[in-house]
């Protein structure tokens, strides 16, 4: 039995359903990552889990024990929130305190546990100030370790780096793995950045319309993603998705793309006649002044540096834009000059999928 699970869960406000039937199991120690675009009822999962908001149908697990009809204050579940929501009249070490003086801790271990997790988060010294006194890395950290010092169970985390700089995100992005197993919390992390959701989570939700579209590991939801939903919500730049309508010619199958026709394999003839959406990642894209077999008459129309990769915008004959990403060094792929080309889409790393259900074929 998972240590968290919700089962069936459905959540409506007026006649909007923000959640309709969920279900999620959360292994012990194990963080996974709830994401999805604004308004798809991430916050709303959090708030059913910690017992402050009623849910219409379902059951919430904790432990093996079923927790409907357990109050917040104890389900051992704590959370943290994109606004730090800190007592702006308590300084970073009172603000850490509150959850173990609600609870009646011997002041010896509240003095203890705050710096314990203060050292761990790096802001032991900064705990005599107040919030207003703190830079916005400051007040998440002081936010996180308040929702950590007393060790819950599980620990809610409602897209926290949001209102922090990039520096900050990158740096919490590599600490708060470290964090989790240092406190072998049991999290549910919320976030609308696909990075994020990466970087951190053991597990991935993808949750849409109230139900989570897939879940997986990081690198099943970005390499075997289920429908064209989930393909397009991984990817800075976003994946190329290309209408084709695949046809047998000359005992291949074969589709236009950019006015050119590409032989797709003998593996997908299956898809003859059927109306399909082609989608290849920018970094399965290959641009070469050279013709090759299956390659796309291209023009090199605009080259943008993006951090260790440069991302390359071709254009076909007919006008189909095609997004390549390739290492920075790579000297071909970096030139910024105007040129005529060839692009080759790796076919084997390729995804298809139904033009009316968007579902993987």
């Amino acid at each position: 039995m998972a240590y968290l699970e919700v089962k069936g869960v459905s959540k409506s406000f007026r006649k909007k359903k923000v959640l309709d039937d969920l279900t999620l199991e959360v292994e012990r120690g194990e963080c996974v990552v709830v994401f999805g675009p604004s308004g798809c009822g991430k916050t709303v999962l959090l708030r059913i889990i910690a017992g402050v908001l009623e849910l219409d149908q379902g059951e919430v697990w904790i432990d093996g024990k079923p927790a409907n009809d357990i109050g917040p204050e104890s389900r051992g579940v704590a959370m943290a929130f994109q606004n730090f929501a800190l007592y702006p009249h308590m300084d970073a070490f009172e603000n850490i305190a509150s959850p173990l003086r609600a609870r009646q801790f011997a002041e010896q271990e509240i003095k203890q546990r705050v710096h314990d997790v203060a050292g761990l988060l790096r802001i032991d010294h900064v705990l005599d100030h107040l919030p207003r006194q703190l830079s916005n890395g400051q007040k998440q950290r002081t936010s996180l370790a308040r929702s950590l010092v007393h060790g819950p169970a599980v620990l809610m985390l409602d897209d926290p780096l949001r209102n922090v700089d990039a520096k900050i995100r990158y740096e919490m992005r590599i600490e708060l793995p470290r964090v989790f197993r240092k406190f072998g919390s049991t999290v549910i992390y919320v976030t609308q950045d696909y990075k994020e959701a990466l970087a951190l989570g053991d597990r991935i939700g993808v949750l849409l319309d109230g139900r989570f579209e897939q879940i997986g590991t990081p690198e099943a939801i970005y390499r075997n993603p289920r429908d064209q939903k989930v393909a397009s919500l991984f990817g800075d730049p976003p994946i190329n998705l290309f209408p084709i309508q695949p046809q047998p010619e000359g005992g291949e199958v074969v589709a236009s793309i950019g006015g050119q026709k590409v032989a797709l394999g003998p593996e997908r003839s299956g898809l003859a006649g059927r109306a399909c959406v082609l989608g290849v990642r920018p970094e399965d894209v290959r641009f070469a002044t050279e013709p090759a077999r299956n390659a796309i008459p291209v023009d090199l129309a605009a080259v943008t540096p993006f951090n260790v990769r440069t991302v390359t915008l071709l254009k076909a004959a007919d006008a189909t834009e095609i997004l390549a990403s390739r290492p920075e060094d790579n000297a071909l792929a970096a030139s910024r000059a105007h040129r005529k080309g060839w692009a080759t889409l790796d076919l084997e790393r390729a995804f298809f999928f139904d033009a009316r259900t968007g579902a993987r074929l």
